[in-house]
């Protein structure tokens, strides 16, 4: 019988991989096997985590229930646990392969440990396992195979200890065409002849030199989050020095008696060690055991929802056109949705689109909800005040042609939210042309505001220019710390601390810091809704209206053909429709479907329009792969500012084909209303009437009458077609 109360991590590539095979389906799967698990606190997924996992259908090899299972493997999760779950979802098939696996599955019982001792000692190194009959052996030292009986035999006899023996041993076991390694044991040699484990040399009183370690580190388990701190003291002559190992990889940074991370997560699990050295001698401390223990997710901060407004403004009527916008609005809404806020991007937005794509933001936000709100564009800042400058600000800009970014943390904090974090990656120069002193009213005294601003104040922001479509310098160092599970604020400190160290921001721009929280709140909080079911459904809704996209459609034609058009959202007010042709008559060739005749009011470069790819038709930032059918020929145009459509959208789906036996060309022509797309549908281009922020929520979310309650599909992935 195999040792049930080991790892799932034991289990082999091949064993988990079929397992995820038998999990990845949607009636008895990991869906289903997640919802059991989270009944065991610390095996907990989080809803990030669960959100990473649906999106795995995404890559042509990624698996959800392997996700699932390599998370599951993190923690530490038992395999009697594992098949525990899998009996009680009734999934006989995966029951009867991990019981058959975990029976016949090779595993170490006894791993091999480091040792030292002298010159003439004798050291055995010892690997046992367990699993079927006939098991064998197998010791290698490095990369070289030990030969002979000395090096099949469970047991690695080393006597006399010669300076030969020295080095990292592993031992291989072996099972037909199955096999396991153990883990590396090293095999130190002391100069001393009365040396013992731990020692290089006796400090005897009167002694030259030595190296003794006195207290050695222990193994501990230590919460998530916490710090961790291990200690290993040496006596030594002359002074010893120190370098801490992690799974037998140097750690740079420790170089000290004492080890410390001060915040602790699953990435600083595994076995440690010390080497202690000095001019004439070396020795190794006893190899620890650190787990990390993942906190009960009840007992973190949990927000009632996760929303987030961005705005990227590009090209200015009156002021330097920006490259970086697009493509930092494109990366930080991509990570967003990951940590489960929804999320609605836009780009090159006038003074009222941006008053009312912040007044339809709040009405998303209450109590308890994490309020997100990042801005890449031109700005200013006057007398402390940070202004957002739109894209049709005139040359000579003040504060009425601008958004205080003050005044929306104010109606923010009406909401009664859980946090609020303002990302502004922009310039904080002084505005000579603005005078005048603001007077904002009092903000309320809370203790959720966050403020990380991408340069310090009367400093500029700076773009590096590429030829390719690239991040900012903000974004560039955000985008590899945001989905950290840490405190915001301990996130934004690690991303200053990047840019410090970059030689291209060093001594130019300096993310700077602003914060009032007072409680551990991560942007990874997960999502508990406590408040009611209208109210949440409400909000759903109000965010889904920017996010609905036309149905995919086929057109047939008198001819026979038929015609897919179908759209995609590159971002909350940027669509690409395509056309594909489904069906083609045997006596139809030259076949195209092309869109013209568009609805005035949308932005359309018509030299782009009807291309070949999504990048032709001026998308930078297009995944092609991700639509259905790459191979099939399609024809792809992009529509821009869709905040600036009043009316609903008609454009004409125009065929055009030639017989086999003529040579003329034929038209066919079908008109196509998709209604209001998108953003559109907000009509941002309206003034907002002052709303009290008590108003009941669902009043103000119906314009037009509403959409209905099937319209919250929530599921919605960046580039997903509808």
């Amino acid at each position: 019988m195999g040792d049930w109360s080991l790892s799932l991590g034991t289990l082999s590539e091949g064993a988990l991989n079929r397992l995820a095979e038998m999990l990845d389906n949607s009636t008895c799967g990991w869906r289903q096997l997640a919802n059991v698990v989270n009944e065991h606190c610390q095996f907990r997924c989080s809803e990030t985590e669960l959100t990473s996992c649906s999106i795995q259908v995404l890559s042509p090899t990624g698996s959800p229930g392997r996700f699932l299972l390599a998370r599951l493997a993190d923690r530490s999760c038992p395999l009697a646990l594992l098949l525990s779950c899998l009996k009680k979802m009734e999934h006989q098939i995966a029951v009867q392969y991990l019981t058959a696996t975990v029976t016949e599955e090779i595993r170490i019982t006894v791993q091999p440990q480091s040792q030292q001792a002298s010159e003439g000692r004798r050291v055995v190194l010892t690997c046992r396992a367990s699993g079927p009959t006939g098991l064998s052996y197998q010791w290698f030292r490095g990369k070289d195979e030990i030969l002979g009986e000395t090096g099949i035999a469970p047991e690695l006899v080393l006597c006399p200890l010669a300076l030969v023996h020295q080095g990292h041993y592993i031992c291989r076991v072996n099972h037909g065409e199955n096999c396991t390694f153990s883990q590396w044991a090293r095999v130190c040699l002391t100069h001393s002849a009365s040396a013992s484990p731990g020692y290089s040399n006796s400090l005897l009183p009167g002694s030259v030199s030595g190296l003794r370690i006195i207290h050695q580190p222990q193994s501990q388990t230590v919460p998530e989050g916490d710090s961790l701190i291990l200690e290993c003291h040496a006596d030594a002559n002359p002074p010893a020095q120190y370098q801490w190992y992690h799974n037998m990889e140097a750690m740079p940074q420790q170089k000290k008696r004492s080890l410390r991370i001060a915040v602790a997560t699953t990435a600083d699990r595994g076995q440690y060690s010390c080497r202690v050295f000095n001019l004439f001698h070396e020795t190794w401390s006893d190899p620890v055991k650190i787990h990390i223990e993942s906190p009960c997710l009840s007992s973190l901060p949990t927000a009632t929802d996760k929303v987030a407004l961005l705005i990227g403004n590009m090209n200015y009527s009156h002021h330097t056109p920006l490259c970086a916008p697009m493509a930092d609005v494109h990366e930080l809404t991509n990570l967003l949705r990951q940590l489960d806020f929804k999320v609605v991007s836009l780009l090159d937005l006038n003074c009222q689109e941006m008053d009312s794509a912040v007044s339809e933001f709040l009405l998303l936000l209450d109590k308890g909800v994490y309020g997100l709100l990042y801005f890449a564009g031109h700005g200013y800042e006057n007398y402390g005040n940070s202004f957002m400058v739109p894209i049709d600000a005139p040359a000579s800009y003040t504060s009425e042609h601008c958004l205080c970014v003050r005044s929306i943390l104010q109606r923010m904090q009406e909401r009664e939210t859980g946090l609020n974090v303002f990302l502004l990656d922009m310039c904080r120069k002084r505005n000579l042309n603005d005078d005048v002193i603001p007077q904002p009213g009092p903000l309320k005294v809370t203790a959720n505001i966050v403020f990380g601003y991408a340069t310090c104040v009367d400093a500029e922001a700076y773009e590096v220019k590429r030829d390719d479509l690239s991040n900012g310098i903000f974004i560039s160092f955000l985008k590899q710390r945001v989905c950290e599970k840490e405190k915001v604020t301990v996130m934004l400190d690690r991303v200053a601390e990047d840019m410090g160290h970059c030689e291209i921001t060093r001594g130019r721009q300096a993310l700077e810091l602003r914060s009032n929280l007072s409680e551990r709140r991560a942007l990874t909080d997960r999502i508990q809704t406590t408040d009611s079911l209208a109210a949440n459904s409400a909000r759903n809704l109000q965010w889904a209206i920017a996010h609905v996209l036309p149905e995919s459609r086929n057109l047939q034609f008198d001819c026979g053909v038929k015609v897919q058009l179908g759209f995609a959202a590159e971002f909350s007010n940027i669509m690409i429709i395509y056309t594909r042709i489904l069906v083609k008559p045997q006596n139809v060739v030259s076949c195209s479907a092309q869109l013209t005749d568009f609805t005035e009011g949308v932005e359309i470069d018509l030299k782009k329009s009807n291309q070949e790819s999504p990048v032709e038709a001026g998308s930078l930032l297009w995944n092609i792969d991700i639509l259905p059918w790459p191979e099939v020929p399609s024809l792809y145009t992009r529509l821009r500012s869709l905040q600036t459509l009043k009316t609903e959208l008609t454009f004409t789906v125009c065929l055009q084909y030639r017989y086999s036996n003529l040579e003329e060309e034929v038209q066919e022509r079908q008109t196509v209303t998709v209604g209001k797309p998108l953003v559109s549908k907000l009509n941002l281009n309206e003034a907002r009437p002052l709303h009290s922020c008590s108003s009941d929520l669902k009043s103000l979310i119906f314009p037009d009458g509403g959409p209905s309650f099937l319209l919250f599909f929530f599921n919605f992935i960046f580039f997903c077609k509808v």
